[in-house]
């Protein structure tokens, strides 16, 4: 092999392994992400040491949906995720009372929670912008309930999870 063709072939593979770091750039920042499920807050949809893809894409087209997982930043500090599911979105008014979680007047059907949620949330509306989020998990959750998590601003958002790839035993996909 002369030094021409191996100069050219040195070229090909530096340009190819550049190609290939801003298109996994591009896919990470702007199209989705893996995650990992940190503590039970959203057992037993989610547990502890689960991988998840995120779609970061999709908001970006639409807002997010009641019943939808998804991760966000935490409010009081955004250098942490949080990862929980969408129980009301703007102009809805949620109420917890008597372990029960009360979406515009109407019971909500959780079939996705272990028990009931202790303790209680005063009638609130959304405002417009945000979100209110719980844990599937809710007597073991820092949600919505909490001040320091509140209605969670839309800019806040991550993206939607939509698949659990790992372990393998537990590849699902999620509303």
């Amino acid at each position: 092999m002369s030094n021409t063709n191996l100069g050219e072939e040195v070229k090909d593979w530096i340009i190819s392994i550049l190609i290939a770091i801003v298109l996994a750039f591009f896919i990470r920042y702007f199209i989705v992400e893996l995650y990992m499920v940190e503590g039970p807050s959203m057992r037993p949809t989610l547990v502890n040491g689960e991988r998840l893809i995120v779609n970061k894409f999709i908001y970006r087209f639409k807002t997010p949906e009641r019943g939808e997982v998804l991760v966000f930043r935490y409010p009081r500090d955004p250098s942490r995720d949080f990862i929980k599911r969408v129980i009301a979105v703007a102009g809805d008014t949620v109420e917890i009372k008597d372990g029960r979680v009360f979406l515009n007047g109407q019971l909500l059907n959780e079939s996705y929670i272990l028990e009931r949620t202790r303790g209680s949330y005063p009638a609130a509306t959304v405002p417009e912008g945000h979100i209110y989020v719980m844990g599937d998990n809710r007597n073991n959750s820092e949600d919505s309930r909490f001040k320091d998590v509140g209605f969670v601003p839309l800019e806040l958002i991550k993206g939607k999870a939509v698949t659990v790839f790992w372990p393998i035993d537990h590849i699902k996909t999620l509303p």
